[in-house]
């Protein structure tokens, strides 16, 4: 069975869904076949039995009956009974063929049994099918049959049965040709059903077919681009696997470009420190491998740049590692009910140390949200850090959360309108910032978190000048149950 199983399961799915029509269709041929030879059978068999009961009747009202038990051991005569075979069995064991009778009928223990109950009332007829002397097939009425009987010297009550039977030759042949019929017909019919359900299952199956071809050709050339049409009304299996599957290589496509440019983008943005670095330590080997020392001052200066271009590099590889890590690289237990106001201290703890010459105030209310901690407070750092490196010296920042909503607000330069739509971009950087600090990573990272925290952030230009960056973050006032 095991073996027939994998068998099966080894065929293309075209030909597993014929078999299985196919083999539907002939278990429901089979049924009705059968239960129909079953019916008609019936049917047959009560007319024979309706034909024979008539005739036993007839038989049975007969005088010769009666004469027949009394001469049974004499040849018997034409007595014009119309019967095709008769006769009566008695209580002795006695047999009496009735004239007209072609031949005797075989007697059996359900006839004897009639016998037995000849004298009652409610005693009924027995039908079966039997044989008579040569071999034929049967059916056999067994009717009770009281005699009274006179043996020549005394008149007695003899208990008796009539047995009469009619050839089921003509009976059988018909059953015979209706199987025949039936077994043709569904022979067909499973043979179409094959057929049709191979030709469904190729139509069927014909999108999936264009679906492997894709994914095939996407396997073979890693070309994204491949799209398989669906039409726009279509809202069945296939439509939605095909849908799913151009939404799928959209998106591969997409973070592949994403990727690509991102890796171009760090490509161009590590060269700089990197050739830096390079030109320092060449000037460092150079000097001793000629045995003419550096100026000490120049050569101190020469160290903090090195110095300050490895600090610059590795904060680089840091936010490109933030950066690049997606959502489903940060686990779920991670992600937990955030404070979000002790956050936003905590940030500020750190700017105020980065600005000590600023003012920074705070006005902060109570809110709640789910958000990686250590990610939502670098993410406000970032914000806090912009305020701070483009604030001029000894001006304000003002930081306020009300219902889930930070606003940081610094009175620089602003954000000149035509920028502001790439402030969020990867090493973006605006031409008055590309003097300044930074790698252009930050904005993007604090987009990126804040996203996955499910809110949203802007920067827009404030009014008296500088610039207020939004934070709106999804949350309660309270903190849920259970929590300090």
């Amino acid at each position: 069975m095991r073996k027939v199983v994998r068998r099966f399961r080894s065929l293309p799915i075209r030909s597993r869904l014929a078999l299985l029509v196919a083999a539907a269709v002939a278990f429901a041929v089979a049924a009705v076949s059968v239960t129909c030879w079953f019916i008609v059978q019936g049917k047959l068999y009560d007319q024979v039995n309706d034909d024979l009961r008539k005739t036993a009747y007839k038989t049975r009202e007969s005088p010769w009956v009666k004469q027949a038990v009394n001469s049974c051991t004499q040849t018997p005569q034409n007595t014009g009974i119309r019967t095709t075979y008769a006769e009566v069995v008695t209580e002795d064991g006695t047999t009496c063929v009735l004239p007209n009778s072609l031949s005797a009928i075989k007697v059996t223990q359900a006839d004897k049994d009639v016998v037995k109950k000849a004298d009652e009332a409610d005693a009924t007829g027995v039908f079966r099918n039997g044989t008579d002397e040569d071999g034929n097939a049967m059916r056999v009425l067994t009717l009770p049959l009281p005699l009274v009987v006179n043996d020549g010297t005394t008149t007695h009550p003899l208990n008796a049965a009539l047995i009469v039977a009619t050839p089921l030759e003509s009976t059988q042949s018909t059953l015979n040709d209706l199987a025949l019929i039936l077994l043709l017909v569904s022979g067909i019919g499973v043979v179409g059903a094959g057929a049709a359900g191979l030709a469904v299952a190729r139509a069927g199956l014909r999108p999936v077919d264009k679906l492997t071809e894709a994914v095939e050709h996407v396997a073979r050339t890693e070309d994204l681009s491949v799209r398989i049409p669906v039409e726009e009304e279509a809202e069945d299996e296939i439509a939605r696997l095909s849908r799913s599957f151009n939404s799928m290589t959209s998106a591969l496509a997409s973070s592949r470009d994403l990727q690509q440019q991102l890796i171009a983008d760090a490509g161009h943005e590590l060269r700089t420190p990197l050739t830096s670095l390079r030109t320092n330590i060449e000037l460092l080997t150079r000097s001793e491998e000629m045995g003419r020392p550096i100026p000490p001052d120049d050569r101190k200066a020469l160290l903090a740049s090195v110095k300050a271009q490895m600090t610059e590099l590795a904060a680089l590889i840091g936010d490109l590692q933030t950066l690049s890590r997606s959502e489903a690289d940060t686990p779920a237990d991670r992600v937990q009910v955030v404070a979000l106001e002790d956050t936003v201290e905590a940030a500020l703890r750190r700017a105020r140390l980065r600005g000590p010459e600023l003012t920074i105030t705070a006005d902060l209310q109570p809110w709640f949200v789910r958000a990686e901690p250590s990610a939502l407070e670098r993410a406000i750092v970032n914000i806090l850090d912009n305020a701070v490196k483009f604030s001029p010296e000894g001006g304000t920042i003002d930081v306020t959360l009300k219902a889930g909503e930070l606003t940081v607000r610094d009175h620089g330069p602003g954000i000149p309108a035509e920028d502001l739509p790439h402030v969020f971009d990867r090493f973006w950087r605006s031409p008055s910032a590309r003097a300044l600090p930074g790698s252009g990573l930050g904005l993007s990272i604090v987009a990126r978190t804040v996203q996955q925290a499910g809110g949203e952030v802007a920067l827009s230009p404030a009014e008296g000048g500088g610039t207020a960056a939004t934070i709106r973050l999804p949350g309660a006032p309270t903190a849920p149950p259970g929590l300090p």
